[in-house]
Formats: structure tokens, sequence, C-alpha cells
């Protein structure tokens, strides 16, 4: 059963604290909670992400000054949440910079509530506060989040990267939040002769063609910019040569002569060429 819960979990996980690596850990640890608790479990999905949760928000803790706020927040998860939501890949890269901001309890509240689609008498359950606190605390997470300040603009990279994603998961709000309102994508001959579209104007049109496609597309350097292509048998068959300004995307060439496909280098989607 556990085994059942574990892809979810660390999707949770992952989603709160923006590492991979991290969110696997908190899961064994979960994992181990599990095997060693005494107490009759009524609704295990309920009882992991609770536990799961508050394992995050200790190892959020660790990394800042605890706030005030912080102070009560219990260790042990030892009360069965009262309802489970099934989660949802929506909280990508694009906002881990911003997320990294808010405090360990605003980061929770807002994750599960505007992410996930939990209820505040479940968060405040998990957070062990009231309902009342728990929204304000979302409430409060999601002023910060809506003004970015400067600093905060995401690398090419991760605008790229958190295209994609949204792309490939059908976020079609997030997608339109990643595009310009001008945003234009155009094609080469040779990717038209393979399927691509000639060419698609606008914002709501560009989300809408990418809205829940590109699942077999890697991210790659097109001549040292970070870009994305298609993959069939191991080999790139279409780029996505990303025009990236102040955050967004402005245009999408599709591009496939053979000269360019030799010259496609797949990159890690987590870090940029050094």
């Amino acid at each position: 059963m556990f085994e059942a819960e574990r892809p979810r979990l660390v999707r949770l996980a992952g989603r709160v604290l923006g590492d991979h690596s991290e969110a696997e850990d908190i899961v064994q640890q979960a994992w181990l909670r599990l095997q060693r608790t005494d107490t009759e479990i009524e609704i295990l999905p309920a009882w992991l992400t609770t536990v799961t949760t508050r394992l995050c928000l200790d190892r959020l803790r660790s990394r800042v000054p605890v706030p005030v706020e912080d102070v009560e927040l219990r260790d042990a998860a030892g009360d069965d949440v009262a309802e489970d939501v099934a989660l949802a890949d929506s909280v990508g890269l694009a906002l881990h910079v911003v997320l990294d901001r808010l405090s360990p309890r605003e980061r929770v509240a807002f994750v599960l509530h505007d992410s996930f689609g939990y209820e505040f008498p479940t968060i405040a359950t998990v957070l062990d506060t009231t309902p009342a606190a728990a929204r304000k605390l979302a409430s409060r997470a999601r002023a910060k989040v809506s003004q970015p300040r400067p600093e905060d603009r995401l690398a090419d990279w991760q605008v790229v990267d958190a295209f994609m994603a949204a792309a490939r998961n059908g976020e079609f709000d997030r997608l339109l939040r990643l595009l310009a309102p001008d945003a234009v994508v155009t094609a080469d001959d040779a990717a038209v002769l393979v399927g691509t579209p000639a060419q698609i104007e606008g914002r709501d049109e560009v989300a809408t063609f990418f809205n829940g496609s590109a699942r077999a597309a890697r991210p790659v350097y097109v001549d040292d910019r970070p870009g994305s292509a298609w993959f069939h048998l191991g080999a790139a068959k279409v780029v996505f040569d990303f025009a990236v300004a102040e955050g967004l995307v402005r245009a999408i060439t599709f591009r496939a002569t053979p000269d360019l496909l030799a010259r496609v280098v797949r990159r890690d989607g987590a870090q940029r060429r050094t």
C-alpha cells in the first residue's frame, strides 16, 4: 500500500521542497515512521500526506531562521487528515524562485491550496493551526508570489524548462503566464514537412497548441541557447528554438534542417552549461 502511494508523496514533497532528491529522502522517512507507529491508521493515504508534509516543513525550517509564527509547529503527525486530494504537478520550476522567499508555513499553505486543491480545514490539520490562520498564510503567500521582485526573474533555461513542463502536464494557465502577449510560433520548411504548423500567433493560441503536448520533447542546447527537441528512437527530429526576454517566451521556432539537428546537444534539464 505504501509503494502505491510513493509516487504521489514524492510529487508532493518535490513541489514543496523544490528538490527531487530531498523529496525521496523525506518519503523514505515517512516510510520509517509508518513502520514505527503503533497507532491504528484509518486512512493511510491521508496519514502519509500529513506525515510527509510535516517532514517537509521541518526540512524547510532547517534552511531558514524560524519565524515567530512557526514556533508552535508539531514535529509528529498524530491525527489523520479528514480528506485526501489527488495531486497535480502545477507548481514547477517557474515558481520555486519566488517560493524560496516564503516562510515554511506560507509555502506549504500556498502549495497545498493553490496548487493541489486542499481545503483549508485539511491544511489547518497539517499545520496544526486553525482554518482561518491557514487561509491567512495562503493569502499572504499568494500576495508575495503575485509580486515577484526583479531579482526573482528566471534564467532563460528555467523559463524554457518551465514552459515545456507546463505543456507536458496540460497546465494551460501556467503556459499563459510564461508567454508574452504577442508570442508567436513559426517553422522552417523542413519542420513543416514533418508536420509542424507554419505559424501560430498570440498567447492564447500558442498556449492552446502546446497544452498537453510535447511529451517526447527533451531539454537541449540549440547553438548554445537553451531549447527543447522532439526525439524519436533516440534522435532529434524537430528542435523547439526559444526566444526568451524578461522572463517570458517571446517566440518559438520549429526547426528540422539536418545541419541543425546534427548540432543539437542534450542537456540536464536542471542545470545550465558551464
